[in-house]
């Protein structure tokens, strides 16, 4: 009864508070001149093909470590998420383990206070991590490209309320007008990362089904490199170019 309370709480202080200060989504500098490859720490990884310079990159925490592959050291932009910074879980340990001396053009913080921007720049820097632009992502920001993309009002109160930062960033691309996302390390059935061997379980599963599920039935252009995601959750596979749009014979 207690977490009910708490959590009724949280929506109306969240909901009055959103109305209020009538949030926008977070901006973006960056171009989208051809496919944005949004990638997830899943195991299993694929370049997509086609690859070209107009391709952009969009790295997610510490899969950045998974495209040094692909012959690319710098992603054009990445989504970390606060608690990757200075948290002591296993996972934030090995985020910063693999980001060490690495860099990114454009790196967006999740939920990150942004009147503590300074400790940010020094937690960033304790790892040696560089960046071109620093951009904090509030909640209300977050809401809000939800908001816009689905039409969906969300709260985010309860973990199974949120979409995955890999999906926070496939959001993003469209809402800024890349005319194709394309999702690699992005499962949502998936255990385990692909930077370590830690086995830890994935957060966020049904929201992201659900979101992929609306995206797709709304015929946006989203892609998979990773034939078992695409035969999992119906996801158009990436051959190399975005698919003919349906012909309607009645027209």
């Amino acid at each position: 009864m207690k977490k009910w309370f708490v959590q009724t709480r949280q929506r109306l202080h969240r909901s009055l508070k959103y109305r209020l200060i009538r949030p926008r989504p977070p901006a973006c500098d960056h171009v989208f001149r051809g496919p944005a490859v949004v990638v997830g720490s899943a195991p299993v990884i694929n370049k997509p093909e086609g690859w070209d310079a107009d391709f952009s990159v969009m790295t997610i925490n510490g899969s950045q470590s998974a495209i040094r592959a692909w012959g690319i050291d710098v992603p054009d932009i990445t989504f970390m998420m606060f608690n990757q910074v200075e948290g002591t879980s296993t996972n934030a340990r090995e985020v910063r383990r693999v980001l060490t001396g690495r860099r990114t053009r454009s790196l967006y913080v999740l939920l990150w206070r942004k009147n503590a921007r300074q400790r940010l720049v020094d937690g960033l820097k304790a790892f040696g991590y560089g960046y071109d632009n620093l951009v904090i992502i509030d909640r209300y920001e977050r809401m809000s490209l939800f908001d816009r993309m689905t039409g969906r009002k969300n709260t985010e109160v309860r973990t199974e309320d949120k979409c995955s930062n890999g999906l926070n960033a496939v959001l993003f691309a469209l809402y800024h007008g890349a005319p194709q996302v394309i999702i690699t390390g992005i499962n949502p059935n998936s255990t385990g990362h692909s930077y370590n061997q830690t086995g830890l379980a994935r957060a966020h599963v049904q929201m992201d089904k659900t979101v992929i599920e609306q995206l797709l039935a709304e015929g946006r252009p989203l892609y998979t490199a990773d034939p078992e995601v695409s035969r999992d959750l119906n996801i158009p596979l990436w051959t190399g170019k975005p698919e003919a749009p349906a012909v309607n014979p009645n027209v």
